[in-house]
């Protein structure tokens, strides 16, 4: 495509040929526009020479190169600009696609495969976007954009995109453009305070969704954050809570009850499940307008989704899930309590480089809600894990923990001290293949090491 049509800011690139747009250097290609975006760690333009090598052919920045023809741009609209060519240099195909955009600290990635599951037992065309698809739970809008047109030239046109979307990429305009046919609320919980500063700057970039720039309408998941959304929401809301089911029964793997009327049998399990099941049964009717009954019969072919709530073994119960902030924490730790007659134990550690503030309140909560608490490494990154785990002791005498930073070696610990009538919960990496201590990304899977320990214990 000529640059001048991508976007009239772009008219001093004239005719100049551009196959596609990208902002991370290492991603360019012969004919790449690169978009210098100015970040929170480094500025894209100290990048432009890498940008260049890969093959790009000109440069968007907030200031001028004389390595390769430039537009020059305020650094306000940069992040505006890379959404709007992004989107056009494939077509838009946001705009033949029915898209369902979650929000929230929790529960984002089983809101969206609950949609996805739902709409296809309903016959419609459908899949997910988010973490288990992208390294971001939201891409960058090159990567975003391209990923719709994928699935537009895939599935077809009127496909139902489930996606995760993060306060971060609604604080940076990564999902500018993008009109959400339904946005849904799961909830807010401490997590993200290194970046969003406080709960209220982290509550306005996730509200952010719910306004005719980015969604037609809404569903909010029932609580205070959750009132608070509903009450300011710009586009049409509803609310769900665990009052639109009756005659609840939850285990590890199944939820069963009624919905608006119907009987349903769900294989997923938890309590904090739900609430993700009332949003995505929700949302799926205000997409689809299917029957009622359609959706409750829908909801026995939902998939179990990898590494949330995933039971490995009964008797005891061991059970792998991502919770990696206090809300998620807290959570799995009280469905263990209704669910077992046994000791609780917990495996848990904290994020390097991440949010500091929640690792003693994740302590504490392990503190009061388990049994036996193992503190181990998760993804420590560029931290010492052994001061990551004093961090997450806090105030609490050293007594109450064990602190075990090989994190195979603290499963089999956990796994060692478990009889029949308990539960192990292994928290915090979930689905994730890897472990990333200092600068080296190992292979890590905590379902693979369950399984191999429980076949060849060591």
């Amino acid at each position: 495509m000529k640059a001048r049509d991508l976007d009239p800011r772009l008219s001093a690139l004239g005719d100049l040929d551009i196959s596609r747009i990208d902002n991370l250097s290492g991603d360019c290609q012969p004919g790449s526009l690169f978009v210098a975006v100015p970040g929170t760690m480094s500025d894209g333009t100290a990048y432009i020479p890498d940008a260049i090598a890969h093959g790009a052919v000109a440069v968007v920045a907030t200031a001028p190169s004389d390595l390769v023809p430039t537009v020059v741009v305020s650094a306000s609209e940069i992040r505006e600009l890379l959404s709007q060519i992004s989107a056009r240099m494939v077509g838009n195909p946001e705009n033949q696609l029915r898209i369902v955009s979650v929000t929230g600290t929790n529960g984002k990635t089983s809101v969206t495969h609950f949609v996805r599951d739902l709409a296809l037992a309903l016959g419609e065309s459908a899949t997910a976007m988010g973490t288990l698809s992208h390294v971001r739970t939201t891409p960058a809008p090159p990567e975003l954009f391209r990923s719709l047109r994928e699935i537009l030239d895939r599935e077809g046109a009127g496909t139902i995109v489930a996606m995760e979307v993060s306060s971060h990429a609604l604080d940076q305009g990564r999902t500018d453009g993008v009109i959400a046919e339904v946005a849904v609320f799961t909830n807010l919980s401490h997590d993200h305070l290194d970046y969003h500063l406080s709960m209220d700057s982290y509550f306005a970039a996730k509200a952010l969704l719910f306004t005719p720039e980015h969604s037609r309408r809404g569903v909010v998941v029932d609580s205070t954050w959750g009132q608070r959304l509903l009450a300011q929401s710009r586009v049409p809301t509803m609310s769900v809570s665990t009052a639109d089911f009756t005659s609840l029964h939850v285990g590890w793997s199944e939820i069963s009850g009624w919905w608006r009327g119907y009987e349903f049998t769900a294989p997923v399990g938890g309590e904090v499940n739900v609430l993700n099941l009332a949003a995505a049964m929700a949302a799926v009717s205000e997409l689809t307008n299917a029957p009622d009954r359609d959706i409750a019969e829908a909801a026995s072919r939902l998939a179990a989704v990898p590494g949330r709530y995933q039971v490995i073994h009964r008797r005891p119960d061991i059970v792998v899930d991502y919770a990696h902030t206090p809300d998620g924490l807290q959570q799995i730790l009280r469905d263990a309590h209704t669910m077992t007659t046994g000791r609780i134990l917990v495996v848990f550690g904290c994020g390097g480089d991440r949010d500091r503030e929640k690792r003693p309140v994740m302590g504490d909560i392990a503190f009061h809600s388990a049994d036996i608490r193992i503190i181990t490494t998760d993804n420590s990154r560029s931290e010492d894990p052994a001061d990551i785990a004093r961090d997450i002791i806090g105030s609490h005498d050293s007594e109450h923990f064990h602190v075990e930073l090989d994190r195979r070696q603290a499963i089999a610990y956990a796994l060692s001290m478990a009889t029949s009538d308990d539960v192990v919960i292994i928290a915090g990496k979930g689905h994730e293949s890897t472990q990333t201590i200092g600068t080296t990304v190992s292979t890590f899977s905590d379902v693979d090491t369950v399984r191999e320990l429980l076949e060849s214990p060591c």
